[in-house]
């Protein structure tokens, strides 16, 4: 399977196993100085490895790319070893940080991989102006970060480990919600 293929793989499990509706998120992978990105408004369900748009680092994106295809090229110069970027909308990611505070794993393997999670508030009329240097800054210091009220977006060296820190966080935050319905947490 080549890049682009695994990277279409991914995007179809984020939809597949509820981290996106149908057409949300997007995701990169870089292959040298080449971004490939999903386009904007990609059907998860539909989506095939000739959608994909090529962008340039240091560039600006190219016409159809994802609207967060400048916040993609703005984190793989500031993470050296990052080759995957995903963005998702996991619903009790979401959920659980729309407050705006930092999210903290209350489960074994949350803390283990990642003891806070930086929570990002952004008006959603500014996302587009902010995100792309403010996610960067943060994914700069972090495996994985929060837009509030929008998704988590995942920074790794594979699309296999940004798509495993996507996961773990999804789990410690349903973990979490699932604890205070019962009063434990």
């Amino acid at each position: 399977m080549n890049i682009k293929q695994e990277l279409v793989q991914y995007y179809h499990w984020l939809r597949q196993y509820g981290l996106n509706d149908s057409h949300s998120g997007n995701i990169s992978v870089r292959e040298g100085n080449n971004i490939w990105v999903t386009p904007t408004g990609a059907c998860a369900d539909t989506l095939n490895d000739n959608d994909l748009i090529a962008c340039t680092l240091n560039e600006s994106p190219l016409a159809g790319a994802t609207l967060d295809a400048a916040l993609h090229l703005a984190v793989y110069p500031q993470n050296k070893n990052a080759n995957a970027v995903m963005h998702s909308h996991g619903p009790h990611t979401v959920a659980m940080t729309l407050n705006g505070d930092d999210f903290i794993p209350a489960d074994f393997e949350g803390q283990y991989y990642f003891p806070v999670v930086p929570v990002l508030n952004i008006a959603y009329d500014d996302y587009l102006d902010e995100a792309p240097q403010r996610v960067a800054k943060a994914l700069s210091k972090h495996k994985i970060v929060i837009v509030r009220g929008h998704g988590v977006y995942a920074q790794a060296e594979t699309l296999n480990l940004a798509y495993k820190w996507t996961c773990s966080l999804e789990l410690s935050a349903k973990t979490a919600w699932l604890a205070k319905q019962v009063g434990t947490l």
